[in-house]
């Protein structure tokens, strides 16, 4: 499979990608907005959907947009924490059946960041669909490849595990292994994830129990690591309603083998919507519904956002929730979160704050923190 067609052409998209994106963000000051335009004329969530693997680990075209998205809390041979989040993004341009090749109505996104004890790093990409130099797609040895550019997950068959990811940002890069079972966690209502009360949802699952080794080079460094990920998958053609601002993600290993993942999409009312799941270190899943959660916001944290190094947007001063109080009576969960690398910003087409973060209360454990919409 062909992966590059050639620096000068990867550069020219990017640059066409970047400048067309550019223009609509100073139209709409909201990236976000574009999360909430209308799917009319794309394939519409419903409940009540069968998922079959392998083919749901594969793009879903008649939708708007979709994300493989992979976190991971890792430690080093030197004893300190490192923390890795890569993801590839795929958005339709329009509802029309996609032509292919250089008239590909798919465009491509994706992003690396790297969290280690001396600074957070992190990189994006473009790229357009049909040419070669982005894609999820089954190879001719019936092996999974997601990759942009040398941006690179494989795996040993169409499923993505067990696989091997590498990818880079200007100073660090990193090649992992990644192991986990085919055990798939449906979130929401089977696979049905409601966002909003007036209809918005996608389908989501995810494989909260990834075992990870590799090696993360700092500068020219090598750090052997070792720990646990988790991958989302998700695919919809209106993630957000028009009165949600954005919203606030946490996924967590927790001390007794158990994995716990919580979201709330913030609404202009205050009227939060919550999910989330549990799952035992047996897999048993349990789904966590508004009743059974409560996401609690603790303090703010003044950071810097920004990124001049990549090129990106200037950046400012931006207050963030980076405390969280997470409860789950039912489960006898009551948990703090906290982090030590508050400068995790990511100054992107889309910006938002995703760090690893520390749990300390009624369990003890490590996970991710994402932010959207601020």
């Amino acid at each position: 499979m062909m992966r590059r067609d050639g620096i000068r052409r990867s550069l020219f998209t990017a640059l066409f990608i970047v400048a067309g994106a550019t223009a609509e963000l100073v139209q709409a000051q909201d990236p976000y907005q574009l999360l909430r335009e209308s799917g009319e004329g794309f394939a519409q969530v419903q409940p009540g959907r069968a998922f079959i693997f392998p083919q749901d680990h594969y793009p879903h075209e008649r939708f708007k947009i979709e994300w493989w998205y992979l976190t991971a809390n890792l430690t080093g041979s030197d004893g300190r924490d490192y923390g890795i989040h890569w993801t590839l993004f795929r958005q339709a341009m329009n509802a029309a059946p996609n032509p292919g090749g250089w008239q590909s109505s798919q465009t491509w996104m994706a992003h690396t960041a790297i969290s280690t004890p001396v600074g957070f790093e992190f990189s994006q990409r473009f790229a357009r669909g049909g040419i070669g130099q982005a894609g999820v797609a089954v190879t001719q040895q019936n092996t999974f490849e997601a990759w942009m550019d040398d941006w690179l997950w494989q795996s040993d068959s169409s499923a993505p595990f067990p696989g091997v990811l590498s990818a880079s940002t200007d100073n660090q890069r990193f090649r992992l292994s990644l192991g986990a079972t085919d055990d798939w966690v449906l979130q929401g209502k089977n696979g049905f994830s409601q966002k909003s009360d007036l209809g918005q949802a996608s389908y989501y699952y995810s494989q909260p129990f990834i075992d990870i080794t590799g090696t993360l080079w700092v500068g020219n460094e090598p750090v052997e690591v070792a720990g646990k990920g988790w991958l989302d998958r998700e695919w919809s053609s209106q993630p957000l309603a028009d009165n949600q601002a954005g919203w606030d993600w946490v996924s967590l290993h927790l001390s007794d083998g158990s994995a716990l993942m919580v979201y709330q999409l913030r609404h202009d009312s205050g009227e939060h919507y919550i999910s989330g799941s549990w799952v035992s270190g047996s897999g048993e899943v349990t789904t966590l519904e508004a009743d059974d959660v409560t996401m609690t916001p603790q303090s703010e944290t003044r950071i810097t956002t920004g990124n001049a190094a990549a090129g990106t947007v200037e950046g400012g001063i931006k207050a963030l929730p980076l405390e969280w109080r997470v409860r789950v009576p039912k489960l006898g969960i009551d948990v703090s979160l906290t982090t030590h690398r508050p400068n995790s910003w990511l100054a992107t087409a889309f910006p938002y704050w995703e760090g690893p973060v520390t749990v300390a209360g009624s369990h003890q454990g490590a996970g991710y923190l994402e932010l959207t919409g601020y």
